[in-house]
Protein backbone atom coordinates (compact mmCIF):
# COMPACT_ATOMS: atom_id res chain seq x y z
CA UNK A 1 0.00 0.00 0.00
CA UNK A 2 1.41 3.32 -0.98
CA UNK A 3 0.81 6.65 0.68
CA UNK A 4 -1.80 7.80 -1.84
CA UNK A 5 -3.95 4.73 -1.25
CA UNK A 6 -3.69 5.14 2.52
CA UNK A 7 -4.68 8.79 2.29
CA UNK A 8 -7.59 7.95 -0.02
CA UNK A 9 -8.80 5.23 2.35
CA UNK A 10 -8.55 7.59 5.32
CA UNK A 11 -10.41 10.30 3.40
CA UNK A 12 -13.21 7.87 2.56
CA UNK A 13 -13.36 6.72 6.18
CA UNK A 14 -13.66 10.27 7.49
CA UNK A 15 -16.26 11.14 4.86
CA UNK A 16 -18.48 8.14 5.62
CA UNK A 17 -18.13 8.81 9.35
CA UNK A 18 -19.28 12.40 8.94
CA UNK A 19 -22.16 11.36 6.67
CA UNK A 20 -23.36 8.81 9.22
CA UNK A 21 -22.94 11.04 12.27
CA UNK A 22 -24.28 14.23 10.66
CA UNK A 23 -28.01 13.47 10.89
CA UNK A 24 -27.72 12.35 14.51
CA UNK A 25 -25.93 15.52 15.55
CA UNK A 26 -28.28 17.69 13.50
CA UNK A 27 -31.41 16.20 15.09
CA UNK A 28 -29.92 16.54 18.57
CA UNK A 29 -29.01 20.18 17.98
CA UNK A 30 -32.40 21.09 16.50
CA UNK A 31 -34.31 19.40 19.32
CA UNK A 32 -31.98 20.96 21.91
CA UNK A 33 -32.50 24.46 20.50
CA UNK A 34 -36.26 23.97 20.31
CA UNK A 35 -36.44 22.75 23.92
CA UNK A 36 -34.18 25.58 25.09
CA UNK A 37 -36.39 28.10 23.32
CA UNK A 38 -39.46 26.52 24.93
CA UNK A 39 -37.79 26.70 28.35
CA UNK A 40 -36.86 30.34 27.84
CA UNK A 41 -40.38 31.27 26.80
CA UNK A 42 -42.12 29.41 29.61
CA UNK A 43 -39.43 29.92 32.31
CA UNK A 44 -39.36 26.19 33.06
CA UNK A 45 -35.92 25.13 34.26
CA UNK A 46 -36.36 21.37 34.50
CA UNK A 47 -33.18 19.46 33.62
CA UNK A 48 -34.94 16.35 32.35
CA UNK A 49 -36.87 18.46 29.88
CA UNK A 50 -33.68 18.99 27.87
CA UNK A 51 -32.46 15.41 28.05
CA UNK A 52 -35.55 13.31 27.39
CA UNK A 53 -36.70 14.92 24.09
CA UNK A 54 -33.18 14.70 22.66
CA UNK A 55 -32.95 11.07 23.72
CA UNK A 56 -36.31 10.22 22.17
CA UNK A 57 -35.59 12.10 18.93
CA UNK A 58 -32.17 10.47 18.57
CA UNK A 59 -33.60 7.01 19.27
CA UNK A 60 -36.35 7.51 16.67
CA UNK A 61 -33.82 8.72 14.14
CA UNK A 62 -31.61 5.70 14.77
CA UNK A 63 -34.57 3.35 14.41
CA UNK A 64 -35.63 4.82 11.08
CA UNK A 65 -32.15 5.53 9.68
CA UNK A 66 -30.49 2.28 10.76
CA UNK A 67 -31.05 0.47 7.43
CA UNK A 68 -29.51 3.37 5.50
CA UNK A 69 -26.58 3.59 7.92
CA UNK A 70 -25.90 -0.14 7.75
CA UNK A 71 -26.09 -0.02 3.95
CA UNK A 72 -23.54 2.82 3.87
CA UNK A 73 -21.18 0.97 6.19
CA UNK A 74 -21.54 -2.23 4.17
CA UNK A 75 -20.74 -0.41 0.92
CA UNK A 76 -17.63 1.07 2.50
CA UNK A 77 -16.56 -2.32 3.84
CA UNK A 78 -17.13 -4.03 0.49
CA UNK A 79 -15.14 -1.30 -1.22
CA UNK A 80 -12.27 -1.76 1.22
CA UNK A 81 -12.29 -5.54 0.75
CA UNK A 82 -12.44 -5.23 -3.02
CA UNK A 83 -9.40 -2.93 -2.97
CA UNK A 84 -7.48 -5.26 -0.68
CA UNK A 85 -5.50 -6.95 -3.48
CA UNK A 86 -4.32 -3.53 -4.67
CA UNK A 87 -3.23 -2.63 -1.14
CA UNK A 88 -1.16 -5.77 -0.68
CA UNK A 89 1.07 -5.08 -3.66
Amino acid sequence: MNVEMAIDLLRQLITISLVLIGPIVLVSVVVGVAVSLFQAVTSIQEQTLTFVPKLIATALLLIFAAPWMVRQMMQFTVTCFSRLPEMVK
